[in-house]
C-alpha cells in the first residue's frame, strides 16, 4: 500500500483512521501518523462542493460497514488540508474478522482532476456541435423553405406569363391575319385599328417584361437610386395627364403647394406612382374619379392615391405585397400581381413607408410616405389647396 499511487486508508466501526497510505495523506495534505485515530469523514468528506452538509449517515463510506456491502462512487470530492476539494472516486470495501463479523472498512480512492476537466472539455465540444447542427439545420430548412417559395414563385411566373401573353398574342396574329388577307378589302382607318391594336398588345407585354426585370433587379440588389433635384408638383401633374388618356376615368390632382422641390430618383418614383395610378384605374368602375394628393408634413413627403373601387379581401389583405399574387375579386380583370410588389420594394428601397386601407366595394387609398433628404430644399409658401382635374 505504501507503494502504489491510489490512497488507501482504513476506518474502523467508528469511522476513525487506522491506516493511511502515503499517497492518500499527500493527497489531502496531511501526514499520515496526524491522521491514525481521527475520523476520516470529518478530515476530508464532510461537504459536498457547494460546502453543503454531508451527514455520515448519507455517507456510502459509513454504509459499507453497516450493510457489508460493497459501495462505489464517482462523483464526489474529496477536502484537503488548507480547505480546497478536487474530485474523486472511491471505493468502500467491509472489513471482517475471521467470524465474519464486520470490523470497518478500506476505502481506495484517485483524484479524477483531469477527467472531469477533459469530460467538461467534452460536453463542451458536444454542446456547441449540437448547437451547430441545430443551426446548420435551421438554415437548411430556411433554405428549403426558401427554395419552395421560389418554386412556387416560378411556378406563378410561368403561368402568369402564359396567360398574360396569350391574349396579347392571339390578338397580334389577328390583326396580323387580317391585314394579310384582306388588306385590299380594308379602308385606311381600319388598318390603322389593326396597327394600332398590335402597338397595344406590344406595350402590354413589354410593360409585364419591364415589370419581372424590375422585381429581379430589386430582388439581386442592383437597383440603385439616382437622387436628382425634381419639382414634383409638374411632374405630378404630367404623369396625372398621361395616366389618363386613352381611359374614361378622371384622376383630380391636389396639391397645396405650387412648387415642391426635392432630391429623388425621378425613374423609380414614376414606376412607383404608376404602377398606384394603373391599380386605381384598372380596379374601379369606368368614368369614376380617383383622386392623387401630393402632400407635404415636415420633413415627410407623402403621396397618395385613392379610389372607389372594388377593394380588397380581407383574406387577400396579408398577402398584397406577394410577386404574382392577386385578390380573389380580381379574377375576371388583366393584371400580373406585380404592381404593388413592385412598388412595396422600390419603397424600401427609398427607405420610405407604404399604408394601404381598403374595404371591399368601397375602393382603396395607398399613401407612399417618403423622407426629405438633407439638402437645402426650396419649399413654396402654402396656398390655399387647388384641386386640378384632368
Amino acid at each position: 500500500m505504501n507503494a502504489i499511487g491510489e490512497g488507501v486508508y482504513g476506518v474502523d466501526l467508528e469511522g476513525k483512521a487506522t491506516f493511511v497510505n502515503p499517497a492518500a495523506a499527500q493527497m489531502i495534505g496531511w501526514r499520515s501518523e496526524e491522521l491514525l485515530g481521527r475520523s476520516m469523514h470529518e478530515v476530508l468528506h464532510h461537504s459536498h462542493a457547494d460546502h453543503s452538509c454531508y451527514p455520515k449517515t448519507q455517507c456510502p463510506i459509513y454504509a459499507a460497514f453497516k450493510d457489508g456491502t460493497v459501495h462505489r462512487v464517482t462523483n464526489e470530492v474529496f477536502w484537503r488540508k488548507d480547505g480546497t476539494w478536487f474530485p474523486v472516486e472511491y471505493i468502500s470495501t467491509p472489513i471482517r474478522d475471521d467470524r465474519g463479523q464486520l470490523i470497518g472498512a478500506v476505502v481506495t480512492f484517485r483524484e479524477i482532476t483531469e477527467r472531469k476537466w477533459a469530460e467538461a472539455i467534452l460536453h463542451q465540444m458536444n454542446e456547441e456541435l449540437e448547437q451547430k447542427v441545430r443551426e446548420r439545420t435551421a438554415k437548411l430548412r430556411q433554405a428549403n423553405e426558401q427554395l419552395k417559395s421560389l418554386n412556387e414563385q416560378q411556378s406563378r411566373l410561368v403561368a402568369m406569363v402564359c396567360h398574360e401573353f396569350r391574349n396579347p398574342l392571339n390578338n397580334i396574329l389577328l390583326a396580323v391575319s387580317s391585314l394579310d388577307r384582306y388588306t385590299h378589302y380594308l379602308t385606311a382607318a381600319q388598318k390603322t385599328e389593326y396597327l394600332q391594336s398590335i402597338q397595344t398588345n406590344v406595350d402590354r407585354m413589354t410593360s409585364i417584361i419591364d415589370d419581372i426585370l424590375v422585381i429581379g433587379k430589386a430582388e439581386a440588389n442592383r437597383l440603385t437610386p439616382n437622387f436628382k433635384a425634381i419639382d414634383l408638383v409638374p411632374f405630378c401633374r404630367r404623369l396625372s395627364q398621361e395616366m389618363q388618356a386613352g381611359t374614361q376615368h378622371t384622376i383630380d390632382f391636389v396639391c397645396r403647394h405650387s412648387s415642391l422641390m426635392t432630391e429623388i430618383d425621378e425613374k423609380i418614383l414614376r414606376l412607383i406612382l404608376t404602377n398606384l395610378l394603373s391599380n386605381s384605374i384598372r380596379y374601379s368602375p369606368h368614368c369614376q374619379q380617383i383622386q392623387f394628393k401630393l402632400m407635404r408634413q415636415k420633413q415627410q413627403i407623402t403621396f397618395q392615391i385613392q379610389d372607389w373601387g372594388i377593394g380588397i379581401p380581407p383574406e387577400d389583405q396579408p398577402y398584397l405585397f406577394e410577386p404574382f399574387y392577386r385578390g380573389r375579386n380580381a379574377s375576371n380583370i388583366p393584371g400580373t400581381g406585380l404592381g404593388l410588389s413592385i412598388v412595396k420594394q422600390l419603397v424600401d428601397l427609398h427607405q420610405g413607408k407604404l399604408q394601404v386601407k381598403t374595404r371591399p366595394g368601397k375602393g382603396t387609398t395607398v399613401r407612399v410616405l417618403l423622407d426629405v433628404r438633407q439638402i437645402p430644399i426650396n419649399f413654396s409658401a402654402a396656398s390655399p389647396a387647388r384641386s386640378i382635374k384632368f
